[in-house]
């Protein structure tokens, strides 16, 4: 008896290419990944710098290894902010406010939130406002209300020059290798000033990561990539296997460095420090690893899965528990620390890690159904958008049958019932985003490489 053919399953949606699903933008959930992956190294860096000894060698090594993360996050808000304009052009006086309303806010409240606790927890400054007040405005000014906020202030940096940005890419067609190697060679030029001959900088006063020339490279370069996505995710999916040896000899060569540099004299953490030309290489080299590993993932996604579920998760808190890690460490750590009491070395950092990342997603969580959720995390209030789903289903009850999805429900009620007459009538037509009522946007930050509304057409309210 014959066998029956056996036949692979097909696919419920179609990728047509890296960048698109059914002839439609699609959701980058392998920048998800790389987003996660690379917060969740910020908070590796926060942790270890606040419990480790000094000269702890062991991590003295990690942390050279993790500073890799603020030139990652800046490639890849370039990438997306790119990405995100091209499929959904707007004018600026559209675009800047929805930007600086979701990040610009939440870098006052949180720099008013750092402020106010050292203010209120100070014995010699509690209770005078004027140094408050004083204390506030340069923390505002500077990036220095607390030590990761600077990077807020870099990225409205890039927001404002956006529109330069889509300019330099747009003129350069056709010589993007070049400009992304000239923007290369400039900041390993920078760095390596920075790093060996500081006082060069003197001028800026200390506040040299403020500015985004340090981050050029890796600005110019998620431009680029985003404004070639097609072909640049293509080429990462085909070489993930040479991408991963990559990074492990790049990050052997990233620790030869650092330990050359303390054998001719540098402190342990001098010697890891990130703004050094190893850096740059390194960084650009673990951005590859994780979009290989991102990309990967998402080509096996199965929306059901846990995993995903878990994604989807950190993805929407991400920006929030960026926002709200260092307030736990610091409320944890304050003072003579029963943590730094009674959990002996080389726990302490793991341990601590743990209760920030649990702590400020708790926190996120929290913020998030509440009306200080764009304030706090940058995001909509999970309440109101219960709220407007309800008022959503309320209203559609009570509109007649074949009209509770708009115009393209009442198009597909009237082809059905002709159809159901016995005449021959071609089925609908694709339907587009455009149809049916306007719905909110989730917001993408860019702050953080989000995607939310990668490929939801833009509508001017």
């Amino acid at each position: 008896m014959q066998q029956p053919v056996q036949t692979a399953p097909q696919a419920t949606e179609d990728v047509t290419t890296p960048t698109r699903r059914n002839g439609r933008p699609r959701h980058l959930y392998e920048v998800d990944v790389l987003r996660i992956l690379t917060f969740a190294c910020v908070i590796g860096v926060h942790t270890t710098s606040h419990t480790a000894p000094t000269d702890s060698l062991f991590y003295g090594a990690v942390l050279a290894l993790l500073h890799f993360t603020r030139l990652v996050f800046f490639s890849l808000t370039a990438f997306v902010l790119v990405y995100s304009y091209t499929l959904r052009p707007r004018p600026m006086s559209q675009f800047w406010p929805k930007r600086f309303l979701l990040v610009g806010v939440p870098y006052l409240a949180w720099s008013f939130v750092y402020v106010a606790s050292a203010w209120l927890l100070s014995d010699t400054e509690r209770g005078d406002v004027p140094v408050f007040v004083t204390t506030f405005a340069h923390g505002v000014v500077t990036g220095t209300s607390m030590y990761h906020l600077y990077f807020l202030l870099v990225t409205m940096q890039v927001y404002l020059l956006l529109p330069a940005i889509i300019w330099l890419v747009r003129v350069t067609r056709g010589h993007h290798s070049a400009l992304t190697i000239a923007a290369l060679v400039v900041n390993l030029a920078v760095y390596a000033v920075y790093k060996y001959d500081n006082g060069v900088f003197d001028g800026f006063h200390g506040y040299t990561k403020q500015f985004f020339f340090m981050y050029l490279f890796f600005i110019v370069s998620g431009a680029v990539a985003a404004d070639h996505a097609d072909a640049f995710l293509t080429w990462v999916r085909a070489r993930r296997a040479l991408i991963g040896w990559v990074v492990l000899g790049t990050g052997l060569a990233t620790l030869l460095v650092w330990w050359v540099q303390i054998a001719v004299g540098q402190s342990v953490y001098a010697a890891g420090t990130p703004n050094q030309p190893i850096q740059i290489v390194w960084s650009t080299v673990v951005g590859f690893g994780f979009l290989a590993l991102g990309a990967k993932w998402a080509d096996r996604r199965d929306p059901d899965s846990w995993l995903a579920k878990v994604i989807d998760y950190g993805s929407d808190r991400s920006f929030g528990i960026f926002l709200s890690h260092p307030f736990v460490i610091w409320i944890v750590l304050y003072g003579d620390s029963w943590m730094e009491r009674h959990v002996p070395q080389p726990w302490l950092t793991p341990v601590m890690y743990v209760i920030a990342v649990v702590g400020a997603t708790l926190l996120t969580e929290l913020f998030r159904w509440t009306p200080l959720s764009v304030p706090l995390t940058g995001r909509p209030s999970l309440a109101s958008r219960a709220a407007r789903a309800g008022r959503r289903a309320t209203a559609a009850k009570g509109t007649p049958a074949g009209l509770e999805a708009g115009p393209t429900a009442a198009r597909s009620a009237a082809v059905v019932g002709a159809a159901g007459s016995g005449s021959r009538i071609a089925p609908p037509p694709a339907v587009h985003a455009t149809d049916g009522p306007v719905e909110p946007v989730e917001p993408d930050d860019a702050l953080v490489g989000e995607t939310d509304d990668v490929g939801k057409p833009f509508r001017s309210r």
